[in-house]
């Protein structure tokens, strides 16, 4: 296909109710860059799944489009899905004292593995769809799970279909000129079933991304409304420096930073705040402020909504490697609503993993919190327990800091969240675990096995069994109207790692 395009349909893939911000920002793009193309968006969150095959037939029969694009969300098993809990179905199968509940475990892991089984076919069977009934149309596919199993998805696609991996701007854009000049880093399955890949640094200019134009959107996609209740996602920049073991943002938006301007950011939630009633932001940078441009860059943007007197509740991944005093208190002026990072109560495992930050200067930035005004915010700690070189003393460490931290912002406010690490493909922890002979080399790492799915989420023993148990234990007995899981798994976990004698005094907190 050589000519220009003049119709798209977009078709995000079936996933939770989870508002379709990556797809939104790619169409406002190359509505402002070509005007005269016509777009529309399908998303399947939105359809009852008997009638999805049906709404996709009557879109390409009713728009006959010259390219259809897919968003494709989650891929692995064991990813966090709301509708299915991959690691409460492990502890229980592994550790759940009771028979019928590791009997009843067993059943739910096979329904989750034939439902991402079962998914994964029917999203491939869409993209046969779009083939069969537009022969001459080209395909696109994007989105996270394309980004991290480009190669697999581009392998099983229709011909003429490109694979995009990390963003799409630029690469639907030449897909939209007729891609006789591709752009970006893509997967190419051709006409005669060839797959070969161009690989890119990403260095599209985020200048480029001018606040989105809602009501566009509106023409485009009429359920836009029904989002509006939750969290609206807003992304301020791409890239992350860090080089986390777990963790490939740094592959997916490349290493470098590129920033949106501070004016054009704002002027988005404006729009959604004002003109929607939307009163819930979700910033959706790997980390909304890291490094210590970006800090200025995230103060910049808190100025700018302050100044347009935007009321709304915002959160993202914080880091508070470059925290001050003032940053704090226009963080908690602005309708900061939660402080949402990572967390481990030793330098050792943050080192381990190269997290990148000083637990030190992270247990007094929270002080900085506190005296610019906190109240009734929550504190999000997102633990990776049981992580490559945890032992007994390191999470006891952990559960002290909290203890800290509870001192200081109250107990109610601080909620522990426990995950373990979900190891991904080419990924420094992954060839450690290769190397130590906890995974074979050559593995599959979107396998249905459900002995190699459990090793993917990472909580092998000794550890892992008293982590499991704890968290049993906490299922069982704690109150859901008076506590949080997280926070009487941690509890319990200490009681069972250390004796009555062995009780520290906290200091209290600054």
């Amino acid at each position: 296909m050589s000519k220009p395009v003049e119709t798209i349909l977009y078709v995000r893939l079936p996933v939770w109710k989870i508002y379709p911000g990556g797809v939104l920002y790619v169409a406002d793009f190359i509505h402002k860059q070509r005007p005269g193309v016509r777009q529309e968006l399908l998303d399947m969150a939105l359809v009852p799944p008997g009638e999805r095959q049906a709404a996709l037939r009557g879109r390409i029969e009713a728009l006959k489009p010259d390219v259809v694009a897919f968003s494709w969300r989650n891929m692995q098993t064991f990813g966090p899905h709301p509708e299915n809990d991959a690691l409460d179905v492990v502890m229980n199968f592994d550790y759940s004292p009771k028979p019928w509940r590791r009997v009843k475990a067993a059943w739910d892991a096979v329904g989750i593995i034939w439902d991402y089984a079962a998914s994964r076919l029917r999203n491939f069977g869409y993209m046969k769809l779009v083939r069969k009934l537009l022969p001459e149309a080209r395909i696109v596919v994007g989105g996270t799970a394309v980004s991290i199993f480009g190669k697999y998805v581009a392998e099983k696609c229709p011909t003429d279909t490109v694979v995009v991996v990390g963003e799409g701007e630029e690469a639907m854009l030449s897909v939209v000129d007729g891609f006789e000049n591709p752009a970006g880093h893509y997967y190419y399955k051709d006409r005669a079933g060839r797959v070969t890949h161009r690989p890119a640094e990403e260095t599209f200019d985020l200048a480029h991304l001018t606040a989105v134009d809602f009501a566009y959107i509106e023409t485009m996609f009429p359920q836009f409304r029904e989002y509006l209740d939750g969290y609206i996602g807003v992304h301020t920049k791409r890239g992350c420096p860090f080089q986390c073991h777990f963790c490939l943002y740094n592959k997916i938006e490349g290493a470098h930073q590129r920033f949106r301007d501070p004016a054009e950011v704002a002027k988005e939630v404006e729009t959604l705040n004002k003109v929607y009633g939307v009163k819930y932001i979700w910033f959706t940078d790997a980390q909304f402020c890291s490094t210590l441009r970006s800090t200025r860059h995230v103060e910049d943007i808190l100025d700018e909504m302050m100044a347009r007197q935007v009321e709304v509740y915002w959160t993202g991944y914080l880091r508070l490697n470059h925290l001050t005093a003032d940053i704090a208190r226009k963080m908690l002026k602005s309708g900061l609503i939660s402080i949402d990072l990572s967390f481990t109560g030793t330098q050792d495992v943050i080192d381990s993993l190269t997290l990148g930050y000083d637990l030190d200067q992270q247990m007094e930035a929270f002080k900085l919190f506190k005296e610019a005004g906190h109240t009734d915010q929550q504190v999000k700690l997102y633990m990776p327990l049981n992580a490559p070189g945890e032992t007994e003393a390191t999470l006891l460490a952990t559960i002290d800091r909290i203890k800290d931290l509870y001192r200081m912002f109250g107990r109610d406010s601080v909620l522990p969240f426990i995950f373990f690490i979900g190891i991904q493909p080419n990924t420094p922890v992954e060839k450690r675990l290769i190397a130590e002979g906890y995974l074979k080399a050559g593995y599959d790492p979107l396998t249905l096995n459900p002995f190699t799915i459990k090793k993917l989420l990472y909580n092998p023993d000794p550890l892992g069994r008293l982590i499991a148990q704890a968290y049993l234990e906490a299922m069982e007995t704690h109150n859901p109207g008076s506590d949080y899981i997280g926070r009487a798994t941690m509890e319990i976990l200490e009681r069972r790692l250390r004796s009555p004698g062995d009780q520290p005094e906290l200091q209290m907190a600054v």
